[in-house]
């Protein structure tokens, strides 16, 4: 399976100056070390942007491998062993079929825009999810930057929140920063909206710190700062310095607060979601992106089912179909599905045949992407892989094609560069292209 990310590397903190300032934010409860470091570096950035379609992305990752038969792609007219254990309903969109547990997703296809001709070369989970998540292969001689990443760098914050925010946790080790400072690496909550009692991790004051409190040892902190910068001129100090307002303002901020707080939405729209981790995941993902949140990276379920598909997707299918299409039509209902794009991707698709075992195998050949919202088409069906469900068929799509368009949408130029380390120039995509004909026609 995908190895799990312990999140991102902390700062070194070498001098004794430096322990006793950190031991004096974490007496305030300050311990956000995603957050604290975004938006540093202005000056690095590259300032390739263009005006924006969508103005923040949640993106739905269902880590191990969706098999697109059983799902979005379903070959009802193959034979048995390519076929699988499902039947195929019809959708809102004439000669369109999902699987027979997608029944939520059928009745939202008009909405969306479905990408059934995607592919790449590489069948180990490891090397897909990278795909997916930078936009790029796998190299030994570079880290690559998230998605989210580059836009956390390309865009920054608003509303005094995190610009890319990793719901519950950072979901592997592509979903980081790379070549980029940590600074663009994502805040993760470091807890599930689906527990009772959720509550983000750091985000309030600590027992017995009341607000008083904390504007006090908020003016001591400073006090100490200003002691030192009489001492030296530290680029050190300064960048903490940054980093302790952002914190300030996200604990401060009740606006801010108020966006990871779930118990606000009516039962009934928890409903609506479902109460698992997939419904309660999306359900928070829209609330932070209507909050300000740029990009709302989100895992849901776990398919890599090289054994006994049918119980696995018969478990895990029904309450991911539901969720996704509960999130379009909420967003639809608010108004926020034009300036909101929600992407479900998997690393890569499953084997065309059936296995001894009752599985699917590593496919990477063609699997299929969902679009939704953010200036896409709706009710549109891009590409399509042979009547086996084992290659592209008509109009291939690229991970950099996707990448590209996505960054496209959210007001990013792919062929800005980025600075890697050494100063080297990097383009944010390399070769990619948009792809127009997902993109609905400007009025």
């Amino acid at each position: 399976m995908t190895p799990k990310c312990p999140g991102n590397p902390l700062e070194r903190y070498t001098s004794r100056r430096e322990f006793f300032y950190v031991g004096l934010l974490g007496g305030i409860g300050l311990t956000l070390p995603q957050f604290l470091r975004n938006e540093a570096s202005a000056a690095t950035k590259s300032f390739g942007t263009h005006p924006a379609v969508a103005q923040g992305i949640i993106h739905i990752f269902l880590p191990g491998g969706l098999a697109h038969q059983e799902s979005f792609d379903p070959k009802p007219f193959a034979p048995a062993e390519y076929r699988g254990p499902f039947g195929a309903i019809d959708t809102k969109l004439p000669g369109v079929q999902f699987s027979e547990l997608m029944k939520e997703m059928a009745q939202m296809a008009d909405k969306v825009t479905l990408v059934r001709s995607m592919s790449h070369g590489e069948a180990a989970h490891e090397r897909g999810t990278h795909n997916m998540f930078t936009g790029y292969r796998p190299s030994p001689a570079l880290e690559y930057p998230s998605i989210g990443s580059v836009i956390s760098h390309e865009l920054g914050s608003r509303n005094d929140l995190p610009p890319y925010v990793c719901v519950p946790s950072v979901p592997n080790e592509y979903a980081n920063s790379g070549y980029l400072s940590s600074a663009f690496g994502p805040f993760a909550l470091g807890a599930d909206p689906a527990e009772a009692n959720f509550q983000v991790r750091d985000l309030n004051l600590p027992e017995g710190v009341d607000d008083a409190r904390f504007a006090r040892r908020r003016s001591l902190l400073e006090t100490v700062d200003h002691h030192f910068r009489t001492l030296e001129n530290s680029d050190a100090i300064d960048s903490m310095d940054a980093f302790y307002q952002h914190a300030y303002k996200l604990i401060s901020s009740q606006k801010a607060r108020e966006a990871f707080d779930l118990k606000s939405e009516p039962a009934a729209l928890k409903e609506e979601y479902g109460k698992g981790a997939a419904g309660q995941r999306m359900l928070l993902a829209r609330r932070l992106i209507e909050g300000g949140v740029r990009f709302v990276s989100l895992t849901a379920g776990g398919w890599d089912h090289h054994d006994n598909l049918k119980n696995a997707i018969q478990k895990e299918l029904p309450p991911t179909d539901k969720a996704i299409a509960a999130l379009i039509r909420d967003l639809d209902r608010r108004g926020m599905l034009d300036s909101t794009l929600v992407m479900v991707t998997t690393e890569f698709g499953r084997t065309p045949k059936i296995n001894a075992t009752g599985g699917r195998d590593h496919w990477p050949r063609v699997f299929s992407t969902l679009l939704a919202g953010g200036g896409m088409k709706q009710g549109y069906v891009h590409g399509a892989s042979d009547s086996l469900g084992g290659e592209v068929d008509t109009d291939g799509v690229s991970v950099a094609d996707l990448a590209t368009t996505l960054y496209h949408q959210i007001g990013i130029n792919s062929e800005s560069e980025l600075m890697s380390p050494g100063n080297r120039p990097i383009e944010i995509v390399d070769g990619g292209q948009v792809l127009d004909a997902l993109l609905a026609k400007k009025a």
